[in-house]
């Protein structure tokens, strides 16, 4: 089979190389000190290697250190994107650059360990298509976050279609043949954590306690949370649909069940004290209860209206500002 967009590896290497995809949002302390880390890890290992870190917008000084540190090593390149395009953007536009025969994937900000690449090629090197990690703790995570987490694991795994394990991100190794797959995807803002474990492949988890950030504070807010879970969960599955439609019945058997006796206290207790002037805050609450949980079922439909308007559109994920490696050469793969 033909795919037209995939490009050249360096399959004719007679040693393998590895790709590193960082993207970078505001990272210019933390860069220099993960490319140290990176380099001691991999002067240890038998690998060729680039490292292609991907400038998501930054409002920093990110663009100029890439720069800086692109003339010191033509092993470090750099992509800067147009604005800002979100993490899983950034990331797929790494990977469509990265021409290793495995990729690696990590953030920036230190707190994916260099450390645990080995056990990542070592787990490669035995046949394993994907490698992953689970976090399993961070000195820096409040309670708050770890207890979201899990409540968006736990609701992600109900909702839909796949098994994502609590802990899991985007710090992961991948072959060359699944960074070829994921070139074939065009999806409007792609949860790449879920398109991995959807592809399938052989796949091995390794643990790893997180260290502090560097430098700096999460880009996450709640409110970038919120929406990533409703992307992620959107993303994979029409249940959050299927479950508006059985809240619908539910409500509606109920009120079924309720009118008879809504009846019956209707012409008695008017007839004996005068109900029809009773309970008027009950009924008020019903009608803002009600109308609340429309507002949700017409939101839940309005996420996924929109996300087909947003795929008719057939924009790019990204758009590159400048890159250390646009000249790179795209070639025809038989398979």
């Amino acid at each position: 089979m033909r795919y037209p967009h995939q490009r050249k590896t360096a399959a004719a290497n007679l040693q393998k190389k590895v790709s590193i995809v960082v993207p970078a949002f505001n990272e210019e302390k933390n860069l220099p000190v993960l490319i140290q880390g990176l380099r001691r890890v991999f002067d240890t290992q038998p690998y060729d290697y680039e490292f292609i870190f991907v400038d998501d917008g930054s409002k920093d000084d990110t663009a100029r250190v890439l720069k800086t540190l692109n003339a010191q090593d033509g092993r470090i390149h750099y992509i800067k994107l147009s604005r800002n395009f979100g993490h899983q953007n950034a990331l797929k536009a790494g990977l469509d650059f990265a021409d290793g025969h495995c990729v690696i994937c990590m953030d920036g900000d230190m707190q994916h360990p260099p450390e645990l690449i080995p056990a990542f090629l070592s787990k490669w090197e035995e046949g394993y298509d994907i490698v992953y990690s689970r976090r399993t703790s961070t000195d820096d995570s409040s309670f708050f976050k770890r207890t979201t987490s899990n409540m968006f694991y736990a609701l992600a795994n109900r909702l839909s279609e796949i098994n994502m394990e609590p802990g899991t991100a985007d710090f992961r190794l991948i072959d060359r043949k699944v960074a070829d797959a994921l070139l074939q995807f065009k999806e409007i803002d792609p949860f790449l954590r879920g398109i991995i474990k959807w592809l399938g492949f052989s796949q091995y988890g390794i643990n790893y306690t997180a260290d502090p950030r560097f430098s700096g504070k999460s880009k996450y807010s709640f409110v970038k949370m919120i929406k990533f879970a409703f992307q992620g969960i959107t993303s994979f599955s029409i249940r959050p649909l299927y479950f508006a439609v059985y809240l619908g019945f539910a409500f509606s058997t109920l009120t079924g069940i309720c009118l008879p006796y809504v009846l019956y206290s209707y012409y008695m207790g008017n007839a004996i004290v005068g109900y029809a002037s009773a309970g008027w805050a009950s009924i008020l609450m019903s009608v803002f209860f009600l109308g609340g949980l429309q507002l949700i079922i017409m939101g839940i439909i309005g996420i996924y209206v929109g996300k087909i308007f947003l795929q008719t559109k057939l924009r790019p994920n990204y758009v590159v500002e400048s890159s250390s490696i646009n000249q790179r050469q795209y070639d025809l793969v038989e398979f």
